[in-house]
C-alpha cells in the first residue's frame, strides 16, 4: 500500500469557516508541524495564504498536497484559488470521535488534525475536489429546483387554506386547478368588508407567488435539460431518466476517479442491500443511509419504469407470482438501476466536468 507521506513532502491542513480559514503545514514522513497561520476569506486574504503556503514550502508545488475540510462549501473558494496556484486539493479525512477525545477542539487543532489524517492515507483513497462549472451549475440548479417545489408546494397550501376559510366566490371544495390560480393572480380589489379585502389580497399574493414559480421551474427546466443533453447524452437515453434525474446523478458522480467502485456508487446512492436475516428467513432489507436526493432520483427512475416498460412489468408481475413483496421487488430494481447508472458514466464520463 503506497500512503500519502511516501509521495508528498508537505501535507496543508486547512479548517475552514465563514470568516477565516486556519492552515497549519505539516512535514512528512516525521509529521513534524512546520507552520501554521490564519487567513480571513476575503480575496486578499486567500491570496496572502497561497504566497504563505509557498514561502513555507519553498515554493516546490508539487510536494504539496492540500487537505481542506469543506471544499464544497465554506472551503470551495479557497480550494478553487489554491487549484488554480497548481496546488492538488483533496478533501480532508472526517476525524473519528476516539481520536478527538481527550484533546479538545480549535480551529488550529482542527487544521492539524486534517493534516495527520491525511499524512498516512492510502493514496488511492484521495478524494481530489474537481467540481468543475457543468457540475456546479447543475448542483445550483438542482438544489435551487427543490427549493422552488418547497416553496411552491408551501403557497398552493397557504392558498387552498385561505380560499376554502373565506367567502371569496370561488369554489375550493377540491384541489386548486392551474386554471383557478390564474383567475385569482388576476383579481382586483373590491368592495366588500376588511377581512375579505385582505383576504382576497392574499390570495392574489399568494396565487403570484405560485405562477411566478411555475415559471421559474419551467425555465430552470430548460438549462438542466440543455446542460445534460451537452454532457451526459448517454444517461438521458436510459429509460425513466429525464433532466432532472440525470443531473441530480451527475453532480453525485462529480468526475472520473471520484466514485471507485460500482459498490461504492451503490453504497453513496443507499441502493446497497443490508443483509435482515434471522433464524430461518434470509432476506434483506431498504438502506436508509447514502445521499437521500440521489437515492430518491434512482427511485424516480424505478417507479417510472414500473409504469412505462414493458420488460419491466413483466419482472415486477413475475416476482409477485414468486412470492416477493413490492418492498423487496422495489430494493432489486433500485439496485439494478443504480448498477446501470454506473456503468454507463464509467464508460460515457461526462463531457467537460473539468
Amino acid at each position: 500500500m503506497s500512503i500519502v507521506a511516501d509521495h508528498y513532502r508537505f501535507i496543508v491542513g486547512v479548517d475552514t469557516h465563514a470568516a477565516t480559514h486556519t492552515y497549519a503545514i505539516m512535514e512528512s514522513p516525521s509529521g513534524k508541524l512546520c507552520a501554521q497561520e490564519t487567513f480571513p476569506t476575503t480575496s486578499p486574504g486567500l491570496e496572502r495564504a497561497a504566497a504563505w503556503i509557498g514561502r513555507r514550502t519553498k515554493g516546490d508545488i508539487e510536494s504539496v498536497l492540500v487537505s481542506a475540510e469543506c471544499t464544497g462549501s465554506y472551503g470551495a473558494i479557497m480550494a478553487d484559488r489554491l487549484a488554480q496556484a497548481g496546488y492538488r486539493v483533496v478533501e480532508a479525512p472526517t476525524p473519528s470521535t476516539k481520536r478527538l477525545r481527550g484533546k479538545g477542539k480549535t480551529d488550529a487543532l482542527d487544521a492539524i488534525t486534517a493534516a495527520q489524517s491525511t499524512l498516512v492515507m492510502d493514496l488511492e483513497k484521495l478524494r481530489d475536489r474537481r467540481a468543475g462549472d457543468v457540475q456546479t451549475a447543475l448542483k445550483l440548479l438542482s438544489v435551487g429546483r427543490d427549493q422552488m417545489n418547497t416553496d411552491r408546494l408551501r403557497a398552493i397550501n397557504a392558498l387552498t387554506a385561505l380560499v376554502r376559510a373565506h367567502e371569496l366566490g370561488l369554489d375550493a371544495r377540491k384541489p386548486l386547478t392551474a386554471a383557478q390560480v390564474k383567475t385569482i393572480a388576476a383579481w382586483r380589489a373590491r368592495d366588500e368588508t376588511l377581512g375579505a379585502t385582505v383576504a382576497r389580497s392574499e390570495a392574489v399574493r399568494l396565487a403570484k407567488q405560485i405562477t411566478g414559480l411555475d415559471a421559474d421551474l419551467k425555465a430552470n427546466q430548460v438549462q438542466l435539460t440543455k446542460l445534460t443533453t451537452q454532457h451526459v447524452p448517454e444517461l438521458l437515453a436510459m429509460h425513466g431518466v429525464g433532466a432532472v434525474t440525470a443531473a441530480i446523478v451527475m453532480t453525485v458522480w462529480s468526475h472520473p476517479g471520484r466514485i471507485r467502485s460500482e459498490a461504492a456508487f451503490a453504497m453513496i446512492a443507499g441502493t446497497c442491500p443490508i443483509p435482515a436475516s434471522s433464524g430461518n428467513t434470509v432476506r434483506h432489507r431498504l438502506n436508509r443511509g447514502g445521499d437521500r436526493r440521489l437515492n430518491r432520483a434512482i427511485n424516480t427512475i424505478a417507479l417510472t419504469r414500473m409504469r412505462t416498460d414493458k420488460v419491466t412489468r413483466e419482472y415486477v408481475e413475475r416476482k409477485i407470482a414468486e412470492g416477493r413483496s413490492k418492498r423487496e421487488i422495489m430494493r432489486t430494481l433500485k439496485r439494478y438501476i443504480t448498477r446501470q447508472l454506473f456503468r454507463v458514466l464509467a464508460t460515457n464520463p461526462p463531457l467537460s466536468v473539468a
